[in-house]
């Protein structure tokens, strides 16, 4: 297990046995809010799929604005196989294990989607320069435990780590579940029970104090590999389920169709204040945030009767379909438990939302930061007149943005939000084709707290089309302390 609670050097603080503060992460939610400023940021970056014969990386970028090379990479911790194709990642050791004087948040656990390798990263020695520590191989995973294709992973209070997988060596979904790596990340087992495999695999959260994990339902690998075909829904192979176990047995208690209003359920939150029973999913096709609670008699619900939030597909020309939806590929939640926000991969724009009545959020900020319908692209929206229409997209430091914002991460006080625009590398090149020449960035977006609201930091742009070896795509971000997508309460 690891520590840091310092987002610059993720020093370890565990010097003392016993105390409540000496673990890693930091005792609450409100109290990381309170933590320094991030001055790093690890991305995943790669060249799978693009072309490129080349390894992915991590790259470690500098966000601190005080430094001579804010605003770039810095360095570049290359994988040593072609083809993993990084996507999310996690840690060895969280928040919930802060009360743990032996823990310590030191590995990034990085799984290769494609490959099916998971790499543990050591970013405590030299933070701005990470190490590869050890390679969990694909082989010793399949021979174990018959799993492929790891996704996310999140790291438990008992040292051990957590990771979703979503297919088996052939990429059907039927044989996806969860991974269990002990503390030096030794394949242990499935943690889910024989016979307790969800449907198909993508996020999860778990809630301790209620005894509960859930889990949400991308597709099957052979499906989304090859990019996107909405044919595939029809036939089955893409998800729209909640998944609910017993924590931490790993029997499933219960499913959760979402039906048409739920297709493809990615990212899930639960409110970051552990004695909440609330929580939500993104639904990515549907372009749904819904949500879900924990009835009186210990099972769970969505409204079904309705989405808290809906984004309306938009009429277009010039595309592969008549109507264009936004795609909710991630979201999240400040640490206060007062915002959230989300992206819309395809439409391009980053949403704000005060959620202080969980029931009713009230949009408060909104943002064009790329998206197929930005002012030059060939696509149009349409109006019920017919007239057309486009959005307005600023450059940054001259700069054109491509793609549409993907993955979001927030700054642990509120105020920054980073975004990338790499989704998936086959979903990429056929979405956005000009991120395979161009590659990706990342961008930073001010936060108003107060009254709400979104604007583009002027000064911040790092840009993945000029990397050594040529264009890569950028995906998910963490920073060296841990975030609010990573870290669990207990």
């Amino acid at each position: 297990m690891a520590t840091g609670t310092v987002l610059a050097t993720a020093v370890s603080n565990s010097g003392g046995k016993g105390c409540c503060k000496s673990g890693p992460g930091y005792a609450s939610p409100l109290a990381a809010m309170s933590g320094p400023r991030e001055k790093l940021i690890y991305v995943t970056a790669l060249y799978s799929g693009t072309g490129l014969e080349k390894p992915d990386y991590l790259a470690t970028v500098d966000v601190d604005p005080n430094s001579p090379t804010y605003s770039s990479v810095i360095h570049r911790l290359k994988m040593p196989y072609i083809g993993d194709e990084l996507h999310h990642t996690g840690w060895n050791s969280c928040s919930s294990c802060h009360g743990d004087a032996s823990a310590d948040r030191r590995f990034l656990v990085l799984p290769g989607l494609i490959s099916g390798r998971i790499y543990a990263i050591d970013t405590k020695t030299d933070p701005k320069a990470p190490s590869l520590y050890k390679v969990v191989e694909p082989k010793e995973i399949l021979e174990k435990t018959g799993l492929a294709f790891p996704h996310t992973s999140h790291c438990l209070a008992t040292g051990d780590m957590l990771v979703s997988c979503l297919g088996d060596k052939e990429g059907n979904a039927k044989g996806n579940g969860f991974l269990l790596l002990d503390s030096d990340f030794n394949v242990k087992s499935r943690w889910d029970k024989p016979g307790h495999s969800p449907m198909f695999g993508y996020d999860f959260w778990y809630q301790p104090r209620f005894n509960t994990m859930i889990s949400t339902s991308w597709g099957a690998p052979k499906s989304f590999s090859k990019g996107f075909n909405l044919q595939h829904v029809a036939d089955g192979l893409y998800g729209s389920h909640l998944h609910i176990y017993k924590w931490p047995e790993g029997e499933m208690k219960q499913i959760i169709d979402l039906g048409n209003t739920g297709l493809l359920p990615l990212e899930i939150r639960f409110l970051h204040d552990p004695s909440k029973d609330i929580g939500y999913v993104g639904s990515a096709l549907s372009s749904n945030m819904i949500r879900f609670f924990r009835n009186s008699d210990d099972t769970w619900s969505h409204e079904a009767s309705r989405v808290v939030i809906s984004v309306k597909p938009l009429k277009v020309e010039n595309w592969i379909l008549p109507e264009m939806p936004g795609l909710i590929t991630d979201f999240l939640i400040s640490l206060d438990d007062q915002f959230f926000y989300f992206v819309n991969w395809l439409h391009g724009d980053i949403r704000q939302y005060n959620i202080e009545d969980p029931k009713n959020p009230v949009l408060t900020g909104q943002i064009w930061v790329g998206g197929l319908l930005q002012k030059g692209s060939p696509v149009k929206a349409v109006r019920e007149d017919g007239s057309t229409y486009q959005f307005d997209v600023p450059q940054i430091k001259g700069k054109s943005l491509r793609g549409g914002p993907q993955m979001i991460q927030l700054s642990l006080d509120g105020k920054r939000l980073y975004a990338t625009n790499s989704l998936f590398s086959a979903w990429d090149r056929q979405f956005y084709p000009e991120l395979m020449d161009k590659g990706s960035h990342i961008i930073q977006i001010d936060v108003d707290t107060e009254k709400g609201g979104l604007s583009i930091n002027p000064d911040f742009f790092v840009d993945f089309g000029d990397e050594p070896d040529g264009p890569a795509l950028a995906h998910e971000m963490r920073y060296p302390g841990g975030d609010c997508t990573s870290d669990i309460w207990i």
